[in-house]
C-alpha cells in the first residue's frame, strides 16, 4: 500500500476529484494549505502599496491505495492536475504500513 500526497492548484480540485473518482479511487483527505517552491511567491498591489505574497494557497490531497492502483493514480493526478505554468505543484509517494478502520477493525487492503 502506497500514499500518495499531491499538492495541487485550488481550482483544479474538483477536476482531479471526479478524475479519480472514474478510475475506482473514493477516498481521500483534501487540506488547504500555502506554500511555495520555485514559484517564490508574487507580488501584488493593494491600495496603492505593492506587498510580496510569500506563500500561495495550495490543496493537498493524501490518498491512500494499492500498489496495482499507483500508477495509474498518478498518472490520473499528473494529467488533470498539469496547467503547463509554474507551480502545478508535486506528488510524494511514501509506503504505509498499515491500515485499521476503527469502526469494523477491517485492516490494509480491506480498510481502504
Amino acid at each position: 500500500m502506497k500514499k500518495v500526497e499531491a499538492v495541487i492548484k485550488p481550482f483544479k480540485l474538483d477536476d482531479v476529484r471526479e478524475a479519480l473518482s472514474e478510475i475506482g479511487i473514493t477516498g481521500m483527505t483534501v487540506t488547504e494549505v500555502k506554500g511555495f517552491g520555485r514559484q517564490k511567491g508574487h507580488t501584488e498591489l493593494y491600495r496603492g502599496a505593492e506587498y510580496v505574497v510569500d506563500f500561495l494557497p495550495k490543496i493537498k490531497l493524501e490518498i491512500v491505495v494499492a500498489e496495482a492502483q499507483l500508477d495509474q493514480c498518478i498518472e490520473t493526478i499528473t494529467t488533470v492536475a498539469r496547467t503547463g505554468k509554474i507551480g502545478d505543484g508535486k506528488i510524494f509517494v511514501s509506503e504505509v504500513q498499515r491500515i485499521i478502520r476503527i469502526r469494523t477493525g477491517e485492516e490494509d487492503n480491506d480498510a481502504i
